[in-house]
């Protein structure tokens, strides 16, 4: 398994491959910055009783919404209330050792007016981006994630990745934490903290420690809303969730960034630090290891099967439907077993693609019909055992009566069609194209592979006016640094009858 990561000053793309196949893609730009894990100082500015949820001012264009769930009350306050709550449903007080009995028997749950009020400053998380027309969704209980641990300041908890199975060692991990934790603090082991020593580990938590000490030092400080942590780009968290014992390499064409994420690599993971490779081909690193091909078909609606089948992937704001065909497959036996073959196909396809795309939320997808009760069962076993590789928490139920299968997937942020595509103008959002953004940086990148074959001092862009406007404006501080580090003079001419996504580069002498 490798990690690939093209890194430029405009844009980040980071691919898990394993045997020529890409299993994982992410892709983050400093003008569209992802905020999941940054932490903000906001202010309550609407309880909504009947929603039992609020929405927070955080000092981005929209408000987060706040459930009730995810905000944090002092266990000290919710045996409190508990207690006048029972005393008030039962008409008897609760003194002395009764009244732990009853609290440990009576669960109490404050609504959403008792615990927050407008007005009120708080604390709070980005848990889930901003998508669509949907704010941030926020929550009270704050994690921060390191290389072996993951910190909960405000929770009394000890987690072990469930990835480690071995009970022998997952009861090693929970003594050494109990061990080491402040009273009152949580942690979860990651995977890779396996076989960990109790020094790296301690070395983990002090650091996460001292990390909470700053945010709340910060937080004391600060105006309000505003945001008091932000978290690593998607660069160093690529080391931090992916680079593990499983990866044979990770390879980097950008030398600054290598510079710096070796450093990282130095501090929290120095057994890792011979696996990290520059590549400094003069074909770019993606076209290399033929990445490119692989992310444009991850755009395509249509998925062909090796069989002759294929699957229709459409996505909606509120959930995403697939469509299983047998299309061109008509089998060599009967049509129930052409039905299974092409249906089991489709599963372990769809799992693929739903891990690549980054799909989350509601899915809803329509096998083929099938009438046999055994091939049913099959197909919910095999789609499970599919999905066990997904990081992601998934819920998969069974076939209805129908032959659809519903599921979740947890979505944390946009998928790959939402992150590079934007809603066509020219047929009123029925389709998709690629953004002006990632035209640009299309144009970009063809110029940084050809720049240094092709000579003249001039370079002549041809683009639709939108296009035109996104490069003169937003994206000239990338132009000029273009324009210096290849020696080279560029023209941007707006084309009005140029289709969006066309482009044409002219190398003038």
């Amino acid at each position: 398994m490798k990690i690939l990561i093209n890194a430029t000053s405009y844009e980040n793309r980071i691919a898990l491959v394993d045997k020529n196949t890409l299993l994982e893609f992410h892709l983050e730009r400093p003008a569209e910055k992802g905020l999941v894990g940054n932490i903000y100082h906001g202010r309550v500015v609407r309880v909504l009783p009947g929603m039992q949820a609020a929405f927070v001012d955080i000092g981005l264009e929209r408000t987060g919404f706040l459930y009730v769930d995810d905000v944090y009350i002092k266990q000290t306050e919710l045996d409190k209330r508990a207690t006048l709550q029972y005393q008030g449903c039962s008409g008897q007080p609760l003194t002395g050792s009764m009244n732990s009995e009853a609290a440990a028997h009576y669960e109490y749950h404050p609504s959403i007016e008792e615990l927050l009020r407008e007005g009120q400053e708080i604390l709070v998380q980005i848990s889930k981006e901003p998508i669509g027309t949907k704010g941030a969704r926020l929550t009270c209980h704050i994690t921060l994630p390191c290389r072996n641990l993951v910190f909960m300041p405000l929770t009394d908890h000890i987690g072990i990745s469930r990835k480690i199975s071995d009970e022998i060692v997952r009861q090693k991990l929970r003594d050494k934490i109990e061990q080491l934790r402040p009273k009152g603090t949580g942690f979860i082991v990651r995977t890779v903290a396996e076989n960990i020593s109790s020094n790296e580990l301690e070395a983990d938590m002090e650091f996460l420690l001292l990390l909470w000490d700053e945010i709340i030092a910060k937080a004391d400080r600060a105006k309000v809303p505003s945001l008091v942590h932000t978290d690593l780009d998607m660069v160093l968290r690529s080391v931090r969730d992916l680079f593990t014992n499983d990866v044979g390499e990770l390879v980097i064409d950008a030398k600054p960034v290598y510079k710096k994420l070796f450093s990282f690599v130095q501090t929290f993971a120095p057994h890792l630090q011979e696996k990290i490779i520059h590549y400094n081909e003069t074909t770019p690193l993606f076209e290399a290891y033929g990445i490119e091909a692989d992310i444009n078909r991850a755009l395509d609606k249509k998925v062909w099967l090796r069989s002759g089948g294929y699957i229709i992937i459409e996505t909606t704001e509120a959930l995403t439907v697939i469509d299983v065909n047998t299309g061109r497959y008509v089998g060599k036996n009967d049509l129930a077993e052409t039905i299974f073959k092409t249906n089991i196909e489709a599963v372990r396809e769809i799992a693929y693609q739903l891990r690549l795309r980054n799909i989350g939320g509601i899915i809803i997808i329509d096998f083929i019909d099938m009438d046999s009760e055994q091939h049913k069962e099959k197909l919910y076993d095999t789609f499970q055992e599919a999905m066990h590789a997904d990081k992601s928490r998934v819920n998969i139920l069974k076939l209805s009566e129908f032959g659809l299968v519903q599921m979740t997937r947890k979505r944390s942020c946009q998928s790959l069609d939402q992150m590079m595509c934007e809603p066509c103008f020219y047929c009123g959002g029925d389709g998709k194209i690629k953004s002006q953004r990632s035209t640009c940086y299309e144009i970009f990148r063809k110029i940084s592979r050809d720049a240094k074959n092709i000579g003249g001092s001039n370079i002549t862009i041809k683009v639709h006016p939108r296009v035109a406007d996104l490069l003169l404006r937003e994206e000239s501080e990338h132009i000029e640094r273009l324009e210096q580090e290849f020696d080279k003079r560029f023209t941007i001419i707006p084309v009005p009858d140029m289709h969006i996504k066309r482009y044409e580069v002219i190398w003038n002498q």
